[in-house]
């Protein structure tokens, strides 16, 4: 059988969410937990297999089913495919759930497209494939087409945290640029429970800044000089200013009304847990915090709780009823090696 691999990462905005909309900078990276897809030659209709479901590439009034059909529109035509698809991000969490799965699947039916329909494929074959043969632009033009069926406007961040892994700063107008942490970040993820809408937040914020014009200015060029000076620091080494900044954006969010109890409570646990900094990540109005961890100490920086700070955060969210887990950001690496070694 014919078959293709597609991998994708999961992301967190370190700064810069929202702002990023109306043409500020942002810094995101890509996390070790993401999304896969694996695609077979069918006959028939195109369809995705995902969360149990069959969901079909035709004219249909669920968004997933919209979203394959638009993202399978954006491809070089391969005629009819089954895709397998799962994610380890929940959805609505600001994790880029839905960009790291369009990714895998367009990556994966790219590769496809590359293969010659008679050969079989290993797995492991599949996946190079996906990464190595298909084409970058194709690729994130597919995902983009998913994407807007779920979020009307995204800023692209997402799907290019997606594609590409790593740490990188981002702007509508010029796209990713590489930023390079002189040491590992590492972060506690901790979840809201509550699933949020990108859309429905983006437009909260549009009509507020058409309502208080001096507020969306002040808010943006606010969060832009600390997304460049958290640059300065992730490339410096300093976590301790970059918690700072991460503080600080997260009080100019919550002036725009996207923070919440929950976010709030999850970012204070954390602070008083040990972390350097902590704020929501994504759109808001629910889903996930990031909290930045102490570095390790010298001669330790495998080790993500060597401190005590990581074990620490996490119970004090799970003791409040919340739930989260770790991850990093890796030093001195490119983002396509960040990508293959998560």
């Amino acid at each position: 059988m014919t078959e293709a691999l597609g991998e994708a990462s999961g992301k967190v905005i370190l700064l810069g969410e929202h702002a990023v909309v109306y043409g500020a900078p942002a810094l995101a990276a890509g996390i070790e937990r993401g999304a896969r897809a694996r695609a077979t030659r069918c006959s028939g209709a195109s369809a995705l297999l995902l969360g149990g479901r069959e969901l079909r590439a035709a004219p249909a009034e669920e968004d997933v089913a919209r979203a394959f059909a638009a993202l399978l529109g954006a491809l070089p035509d391969v005629g009819p495919v089954r895709v397998e698809a799962e994610s380890d991000l929940p959805p609505g969490g600001g994790l880029g759930s839905s960009a790291a799965l369009a990714v895998a699947i367009a990556r994966s039916v790219a590769a496809l497209a590359r293969a010659p329909a008679a050969s079989a494929r290993t797995a492991s074959e599949g996946a190079a494939a996906a990464h190595t043969a298909a084409d970058a632009a194709a690729v994130t033009d597919a995902a983009a087409a998913w994407e807007r069926v779920f979020h009307g406007n995204p800023s692209g961040i997402d799907t290019t945290a997606a594609a590409r892994g790593g740490c990188f700063r981002f702007t509508r107008a010029h796209g990713a640029t590489s930023v390079a942490p002189r040491d590992d970040l590492w972060l506690c993820v901790g979840s809201t429970g509550v699933s949020s809408s990108t859309r429905s937040m983006v437009e909260l914020v549009a009509r507020l800044f058409e309502r208080k014009p001096t507020l969306a200015a002040t808010s943006i060029a606010g969060i832009t000089a600390l997304v460049e000076n958290a640059a300065f620091a992730i490339e410096a080494g300093d976590a301790v200013a970059l918690g700072r900044l991460m503080d600080l954006n997260q009080m100019l969010l919550a002036g725009m009304f996207v923070s919440t109890e929950a976010i709030e409570a999850l970012c204070k646990l954390a602070r008083e847990a040990g972390a350097l900094g902590a704020k929501l990540t994504g759109a808001g109005g629910g889903g996930s915090v990031i909290a930045l961890l102490p570095p390790p100490p010298p001669g330790n920086r495998g080790a993500a709780a060597s401190n005590g700070a990581a074990d620490r955060v996490l119970a004090a969210w799970r003791d409040a009823g919340y739930s989260g887990f770790v991850t990093r950001v890796r030093a001195g690496m490119t983002r396509t090696e960040s990508q293959e070694q998560a």
